[in-house]
Order: C-alpha cells, then sequence, then structure tokens
C-alpha cells in the first residue's frame, strides 16, 4: 500500500487565481487615478484660493493691479505665502486684480481656474 499524498495547486487552480487578480487590479487601477486626480485637484484648488488672498492683499498694499505669482511666494519678509507645493507638476499664472487665477498643466493635461 502506497501512502504518498499529493499537497499543492494544479495548474488550472494557479492560473484561474492570477486571472482573478488581474480582474480586480483591472478594476481598481482606474478608480484609483480617478481618486489621485480627484485629489490633486483639490490641493492645486487651494493653492490658487491662497495665491488670490495674498494677490488681493498685495494689490491692497502696494497699489498695482498685477503681480507674478513669484513675488507672492518665499520666506521674505514681504511675500504673503511660505511656500506653495506643487502637486501635479502644474504652473501657475501671474495675477491680475478682478480676474480669477489659474493653473495649468495640471498632470500634464488639465487646467483648474479659481475665482474668488
Amino acid at each position: 500500500m502506497n501512502n504518498t499524498s499529493k499537497k499543492g495547486f494544479t495548474l488550472v487552480e494557479i492560473m484561474i487565481v492570477v486571472v482573478i487578480i488581474g480582474l480586480l487590479a483591472a478594476m481598481a487601477i482606474p478608480a484609483f487615478q480617478k481618486v489621485r486626480a480627484s485629489s490633486q485637484d483639490k490641493a492645486v484648488s487651494n493653492n490658487l484660493r491662497q495665491l488670490g488672498a495674498a494677490a488681493d492683499q498685495y494689490f491692497l498694499e502696494n497699489g498695482v493691479s498685477a503681480v507674478g505669482s513669484s513675488v507672492l511666494v518665499g520666506t521674505n519678509s514681504s511675500q504673503f505665502i511660505k511656500q506653495i507645493q506643487t502637486v501635479a507638476a502644474e504652473t501657475y499664472s501671474d495675477l491680475q486684480q478682478g480676474s480669477a487665477v489659474t493653473a495649468s498643466g495640471v498632470s500634464g493635461t488639465r487646467t483648474i481656474t479659481y475665482a474668488n
């Protein structure tokens, strides 16, 4: 009498598990990308809000109607925002009094505008 046991998985069982994992990944990746884009848009919108508020203060203090975003950001005592974290390789436009603030090139494709 031969009492050898055959423990382990067959090739078909392993292939089924791999296919199931592939299907789950195919469903999860687009959802993750959508959440990531939404999070980036919210961070960029917050940066735009900060730039808009700083520009308004700059316009009031200096009596001008235009300012570059680089003038508003930095550690100098005359600058209103210490640091802007870029989250999606975006660039910020110069600011005009009474105009919306714009970030372009968000993740290379999107433009976001904030009007205060």
